[in-house]
């Protein structure tokens, strides 16, 4: 019975503090089963060898039952021969194989008690083996959960830090400031394309003014005789 006790002894372990304990929970679970299996399968063959032994014994004691039928047989057929000394020593014989048999049905079932003992053991230790492998799948399970919910309530923490929304405001400003500086070239751009085309038509009426001030001093007879000359001109074609 040492093993039913070893490994019940394991079933009974607080799984949630070995796993508190553990580096690697799966593992250590993976490897507390293997044991259990190993131990159930040294129970199984214990009790295999417990119901053969208890079938010998009901072998053995059907043998003296039939040793005692044959030897009471054997007694009335001497009676019967009218061999009265040969039929007490066939019921001599007869009364060994009773006590024999009687020994034998003892011992049988005692036998047969202690079988259907260790058979009902071994169906509770498979039965908790069942239940502890139920148990481990949901151990694992909430093991893994909860590391999941430390690594995300770690990583809230870490971007619920002052530091790391600073971080943001920094950024936050050097992109505005670079869409501010960006918006300032284009309006500069904008300013100096208009003041070039303002200094275009400026050009333009310049010469619209010295033209007309070339024809003001000839009608006065102030420019030269070219200009006279190009007044002249004008003046026929006018």
């Amino acid at each position: 019975m040492g093993i039913f006790k070893r490994l019940s002894d394991i079933i009974k372990a607080n799984l949630n503090d070995l796993l508190n304990r553990a580096e690697d929970p799966e593992k250590m679970l993976n490897q507390m089963l293997i044991e259990m299996k190993e131990q159930l399968a040294d129970a199984k063959r214990q009790v295999a060898v417990a119901i053969a032994d208890e079938k010998k014994l009901k072998r053995s004691l059907d043998a003296q039952v039939e040793e005692t039928t044959k030897w009471e047989q054997r007694a009335m057929a001497a009676l019967q021969a009218g061999n009265e000394e040969l039929a007490k020593q066939a019921l001599a014989r007869r009364n060994e194989a009773q006590k024999m048999a009687s020994e034998y049905q003892a011992q049988w079932e005692k036998q047969a008690e202690a079988v259907e003992a260790l058979k009902t053991a071994l169906r509770g230790l498979n039965s908790k083996i069942e239940e502890a492998k139920r148990r481990k799948d949901l151990l694992i399970a909430r093991k893994k959960r909860a590391e999941a919910q430390r690594q995300i309530q770690e990583t809230l923490q870490g971007i619920g830090q002052s530091s790391a929304f600073e971080t943001f405001e920094r950024m936050e400003q050097k992109v505005l400031e670079a869409e501010a500086q960006a918006e300032a070239a284009v309006d500069i751009n904008a300013e100096l394309a208009g003041l070039d085309l303002e200094e275009q038509f400026k050009g333009l009426q310049t010469t619209e003014l010295d033209g007309d001030l070339a024809e003001l001093k000839a009608r006065m007879g102030m420019g030269d005789s070219v200009s006279t000359e190009q007044s002249v001109d004008r003046s026929v074609e006018l």
